[in-house]
């Protein structure tokens, strides 16, 4: 399913570009890119990260590209599954480095406590399906100090000591994310359910959170479908939230 009339995906490289997502969209308008095509940067000039963030990364040292999936099989409520599989595939390959990788949600990958790599999925919607998905991803890899006002940026490079082939990473993910791809076809939603909620940041025990409300303490109960969260406070109580309405507290 990942080939559209018999055509490879491509890997398109550039040394230089404002945001592979905004790069692939503009692409994708000239041309039909085959499913599962990619854009490779060298250097964004703009990255862009979840509600306008941007995102940090020094020129030639980390791996920065955006895919594209024409998931036109998948209802538009059930698009938190991109999601899902795009963050399996990322931790999924950095397991393949270092150990202590894990989910944040909704798709951000930690390691311990910092933050390795983050993604910007850009969903377009046929009435009550999806046709197309441009996943954006930026792996810090062997970037060795970071610079801007980021929280807790870290690479892999800080984690293990020695620099990466970028190419290697890249085809690594590439072949597991169209594994996954491959199960969501086939609708093994369940496998990819409870392969995400168990590869979460912080998916055991009472941890601190804020909402409008202020802070409290509480515990992962569930994702739904929908991808919003679901979070248990000691009383019992469930209180659910999409993205950006809570923030983890140290």
């Amino acid at each position: 399913m990942m080939n559209i009339d018999n055509e490879c995906p491509r890997v398109l490289r550039v040394a230089e570009t404002t945001s592979t997502n905004s790069l692939l969209r503009e692409l994708i308008g000239k041309e039909s890119l085959p499913e599962g095509s990619a854009v490779v940067a060298d250097f964004q000039t703009a990255g862009r990260g979840q509600i306008g963030n941007v995102w940090e990364s020094a020129a030639g040292k980390n791996l920065m590209f955006s895919t594209v999936l024409y998931p036109t099989c998948i209802p538009a409520n059930c698009q938190f599954l991109i999601s899902q599989i795009a963050a399996l595939s990322v931790k999924e390959t950095l397991d393949l480095y270092t150990d202590h990788i894990t989910v944040k949600w909704p798709n951000d990958i930690y390691w311990r406590d910092k933050k390795i790599c983050g993604m910007l999925i850009e969903n377009d919607l046929s009435g009550h399906d999806l046709y197309c998905s441009i996943i954006g991803i930026g792996i810090n890899l062997n970037q060795a100090v970071f610079w801007g006002d980021a929280p807790n940026p870290v690479s892999l490079f800080q984690i293990i000591g020695e620099e990466v082939d970028r190419e290697e990473v890249l085809d690594r993910f590439l072949a597991l994310f169209y594994r996954n791809y491959l199960s969501l076809l086939q609708e093994k939603y369940d496998d990819i359910r409870t392969r995400y909620q168990s590869a979460l940041y912080r998916r055991e025990g009472y941890h601190a959170y804020r909402d409008e409300a202020g802070e409290f303490e509480a515990r992962i109960h569930d994702i739904e479908s929908t991808g919003h969260l679901l979070l248990a406070l000691r009383d019992g109580s469930i209180r659910r939230y999409a993205f950006k309405e809570v923030s983890y507290r140290k």
